[in-house]
């Protein structure tokens, strides 16, 4: 069995051992493979274990051994599962494995545009306290979170993480309606637009999400509302929210995932004060990472043993 990952790079950078994969068959690591590079890369691929490498009838149109793609992801919109479909391989993806660390850091994200724990460590460090006449400096402005009502976008795994943590912080929660919910913090979209101090986005990207966040969704929003996406950058249209964030529409947005990745260098989001941008680490934890290696491992043992779990495609 030849196994071919094509990304390793985004998922170990020497602090995750590949070798659990090395009981399947030969492993063949490539850190990053560029795109005109993929289908000779995987030509004699028996199974491709990726992240985000995009596998298409174009990138696949050698591999004719190939019958298993293993995802180091939950997101699978880099696959083209109807290729696969129809060329009989199969797909599995690692589902819910980072449910914890995505919640945490959207917390992380909420809490620094709430307290600025950054910034003030910043002024800390800049010498600010050192010449305060006051000894509590009020440089940034600070907002309780108890009390405010989160609107949560997307109520799978992490969604309901979220809204757990949110709850234990004692915020009110609105989800978006996807069923004859009774539960009266199910409202339709525009309604969670309008009454959410906070809207955070846990959806998958879609053709029905795709920049779903956009100019008509924020003016529909509460002046100085705060944006969380720490789902997909397709969800939201960047340049309107960075028009909402320089206008003060949004008061603060928290962002872990752009549009292009890694950051375009004319990205309309950088340099905005009021926008807090981490690199698409929400959810690489170490211990996230590994428990991502054991459910590829377990999807692998489950296809060689006649039965695939967390299939997308098969």
């Amino acid at each position: 069995m030849k196994i071919i990952l094509t990304d390793a790079k985004t998922v170990t950078q020497g602090d995750l051992s590949l070798e659990p994969l090395k009981e399947f068959g030969e492993v063949v690591v490539h850190e990053l493979t560029a795109f005109e590079d993929i289908a000779e890369t995987v030509r004699d691929a028996d199974m491709i274990i990726c992240n985000k490498t995009p596998l298409n009838a174009e990138t696949l149109r050698y591999a004719d051994h190939l019958k298993y793609i293993g995802l180091f992801a939950t997101g699978y919109n880099n696959i083209d599962t109807e290729y696969c479909s129809a060329h009989g391989i199969t797909v599995c993806n690692a589902g819910s494995y980072s449910t914890d660390a995505v919640c945490q850091h959207t917390f992380a994200l909420i809490l620094e545009c709430m307290n600025r724990a950054g910034s003030y460590n910043r002024f800390v460090h800049d010498g600010g306290w050192k010449n305060s006449k006051t000894f509590s400096p009020f440089v940034f402005p600070l907002n309780e979170i108890s009390g405010k009502t989160l609107g949560i976008i997307g109520y799978g795994s992490i969604g309901k993480a979220v809204e757990r943590v949110a709850l234990a912080f004692n915020m009110k929660t609105l989800k978006v309606r996807r069923h004859d919910e009774t539960d009266q913090s199910f409202v339709d979209l525009d309604t969670l637009l309008r009454e959410s101090d906070i809207v955070t986005v846990h959806c998958p990207l879609n053709d029905s999400s795709y920049r779903m966040i956009d100019r008509e969704a924020i003016a529909k929003m509460k002046d100085g509302a705060i944006f969380i996406n720490t789902a997909r950058g397709g969800v939201m249209d960047e340049g309107a929210v960075a028009e909402a964030l320089k206008s003060g529409k949004l008061s603060y947005a928290g962002i872990d995932v752009l549009e292009t990745e890694p950051m375009a260098k004319d990205c309309v989001l950088c340099d905005i004060d009021n926008c807090i941008i981490t690199p698409h680490i929400a959810w690489a934890p170490m211990e996230t990472r590994v428990r991502l290696m054991g459910i590829v491992c377990d999807n692998i043992r489950g296809f060689l043993n006649g039965k695939p779990r967390n299939v997308v495609s098969n």
